[in-house]
């Protein structure tokens, strides 16, 4: 993974909001992940048979966007994340790699401007290098100067996997 880039979990703060009351009004609904699997988003891995997890509903642009200004609009959508359902510590310090990165599965790379709207994107299949191919889809992403951040999603059901911010 190229040292520009950081693929940014959600931040401790908003996780201990979601284990409370996710960004849909709805309250946390823990339960023991049987099988593992599961895209944590929290740590940024895979989750293990027989942790205690929740899936919440997540608005990735809607914390950003306050800090920042921005005014998102109808893009400030919010979607399911599987979080763990207490504290992990997050992902290890140093881990590098882009997380939830395997070969053959698709990704898009969503681009957004600093006003929160959508520049557009880019359909990824992930090769025998999926780090690389996301770099490359990062590196031009933020060739563009209007870009801001980019989120990557699973295509199969769109989920919001992680964010880069602009270096």
């Amino acid at each position: 993974m190229s040292s520009r880039y950081w693929a940014r979990p959600i931040e401790g703060a908003v996780l201990q909001e979601l284990r409370v009351r996710d960004d849909a009004g709805r309250g946390c609904v823990p339960y023991t992940d049987e099988e593992g699997g599961a895209p944590l988003r929290c740590c940024l891995r895979p989750s293990e048979a027989g942790e205690a997890i929740a899936l919440v509903s997540y608005a990735p642009l809607r914390r950003w966007a306050a800090a920042t200004g921005a005014q998102p609009g109808a893009y400030d959508e919010q979607g399911p994340v599987f979080v763990h359902a207490e504290d992990c510590g997050g992902p290890p310090s140093g881990g590098g790699g882009y997380p939830f990165a395997r070969p053959g599965v698709q990704r898009t790379a969503r681009r957004y401007s600093a006003r929160g709207h959508i520049l557009g994107g880019r359909f990824l299949t992930l090769g025998e290098e999926p780090g690389a191919v996301i770099g490359q889809a990062l590196d031009e992403a933020f060739a563009d100067p209007e870009v801001a951040l980019v989120h990557v999603r699973a295509v199969e059901f769109g989920c919001f996997l992680f964010e880069v911010r602009k270096p």
